[in-house]
């Protein structure tokens, strides 16, 4: 919710592919910890639609209608990163990509990138972004969350915060009627929290 709130407090009309956009101020945020019980989830969002994304990041075919697979794309890479870090636990090199040179310019990944890093012994995890639909956004952290954890189990240590980045948050102007009515309801107590972290002062706020 509070991404959808940032992209329509600063956001500045766009167009896109899909129609009209509003796009967000580039930002970097962090969360505590993703549970698919979260009461926000619960009430407002898409079980089918989440079990075809988890897919998407699971299954290294790719699942219609998405032009790529997350999980191939990931395949691999997670060895690479964990034998990196069991070797240097203090590295920030646990870099893994997500793009692929000459991509088909429709099928250029939305998550571009994950970070690991070891910090107070615990696994932090970092998603960047190169674009998001702030109001469908969760399709892709629970899914996430899924993967920080199960790295974390292959390194036997505890799951830390999740940061992501996200350079051009965005909702549509089709899905107004809906992000407006999930904006106005009051914010519950809930599993999933955010920490924002603070812009440069050139930054919008």
């Amino acid at each position: 919710m509070w991404l959808m709130r940032h992209v329509w407090s600063a956001g500045t009309l766009a167009l896109d592919d899909r129609g009209p956009v509003i796009e967000g101020p580039a930002v970097l945020f962090e969360i505590a910890r993703v549970s698919r019980d979260d009461p926000i989830l619960e009430r407002h969002g898409d079980p089918e639609r989440l079990a075809l994304y988890s897919r998407k990041f699971s299954e290294e075919a790719v699942v219609p209608p998405f032009k790529y697979s997350y999980g191939a794309r990931i395949k691999g890479q997670l060895r690479w990163a964990a034998d990196l870090l069991r070797l240097k636990p203090y590295s920030k090199s646990a870099w893994i990509s997500l793009t692929e040179p000459g991509e088909a310019y429709d099928a250029v990944p939305c998550l571009v990138g994950l970070a690991f890093r070891i910090r107070q012994d615990a696994l932090v995890m970092t998603a960047s972004f190169r674009s998001q639909n702030a109001y469908t956004s969760y399709l892709n952290y629970v899914p996430l969350a899924d993967v920080h954890a199960r790295m974390a189990r292959t390194l036997r240590m505890e799951r830390g915060p999740m940061r992501v980045f996200v350079d051009v948050p965005h909702l549509y102007l089709a899905d107004s009627t809906q992000v407006l009515t999930i904006m106005r309801r009051p914010v519950p107590r809930q599993r999933t929290a955010a920490r924002r972290y603070p812009q440069a002062p050139s930054a919008r706020p």
